[in-house]
């Protein structure tokens, strides 16, 4: 098995926020570069299985916390005042810059889980991303979501939140919440775009600009797998119809094509899903 040694950086966004961001490599010399982008309260640690797989196997990997997430928490200075948005127009910016750094003249491609794929026309250096790849990419709307996962979800934003919101001033890991605890503005953004039928659309030309949606012009492939109630065929379609430039793809996947029971919304980036990491990195290798 080839040996990958990692190494923790400490980044900074343009407003001074600090970055916190792990880099894996083999010790033979890396053909490509890639960069993790992770899904809504998922800290950069739940990908270094899929980041050790894509480094064993000759990439330069990087994965990064967004602010108020896992490491780049900041002490919590700030955290009430991050909102969804800036994880696009601030932190992924700097992870791009970052691997530049590292890369040389590396091609740098992109993986994006969740959300990871929802800001790329908010990065004001995009264009420096050869390739994306989407794991689990749809837009956060309810009606383009599974209706098994309806009750689920208005008890989230309505119940779960509300109530944490008001006794914590956040939302924090209780209730069924899993995932790291959610700065309050930042929760009622992603609310109120899921409660859009254009999710973020309606905003682009108001309180999104300045954005480069049609800009964005690098190859984007999209796995969809059937189990997942969130990113579904109608939700990963309408998230790719974003990028209105860009040579986009779908593909959809069963967990049991895959040799899995399950693979969910998360589930891509759980051990074990070797065959699937293969195949994307197949597919940005191409760059």
């Amino acid at each position: 098995m080839t040996e990958v040694a990692t190494t923790d950086l400490q980044l900074v966004a343009a407003d001074g926020w600090p970055l916190a961001a792990t880099l894996y490599r083999s010790a033979a010399r890396p053909q490509r570069a890639v960069i993790v982008s992770s899904g809504t309260g998922f800290p950069r640690r739940f990908y270094r299985h899929f980041a050790h797989h894509l480094a064993a196997g000759g990439a330069l990997v990087l994965t990064y916390d967004y602010r108020g997430i896992g490491g780049s928490l900041n002490a919590r200075r700030g955290f009430t005042e991050i909102d969804y948005t800036d994880w696009g127009r601030l932190d992924m910016p700097t992870a791009v810059e970052a691997m530049e750094a590292q890369a040389g003249d590396l091609p740098i491609t992109h993986v994006a889980h969740s959300v990871g794929g929802h800001f790329l026309g908010l990065m004001p250096n995009h264009a420096r991303l050869a390739r994306h790849a989407f794991i689990s990419v749809g837009t956060g709307y309810w009606g383009g979501h599974h209706p098994r996962n309806w009750p689920l979800e208005f008890y989230f934003w309505w119940g779960l939140g509300s109530y944490s919101l008001f006794r914590f001033n956040e939302v924090r890991s209780i209730g069924g919440w899993s995932g790291e605890p959610l700065p309050p503005r930042l929760f009622r953004t992603w609310r109120r775009w899921s409660h859009q039928r254009g999710y973020f659309r309606p905003e682009l030309k108001r309180g999104l600009h300045p954005q480069a949606y049609d800009e964005v012009r690098a190859p984007i492939a999209s796995w969809i797998f059937t189990d997942d109630p969130i990113a579904t065929r109608k939700s990963g379609a309408e998230l790719l119809a974003m990028y209105p430039s860009a040579a986009t793809e779908m593909r959809v996947r069963s967990p049991r094509a895959l040799g899995q029971r399950r693979i969910g919304h998360e589930g891509a980036f759980r051990p074990g899903q070797e065959k699937l990491w293969q195949e994307v990195a197949d597919w940005l290798a191409e760059a």
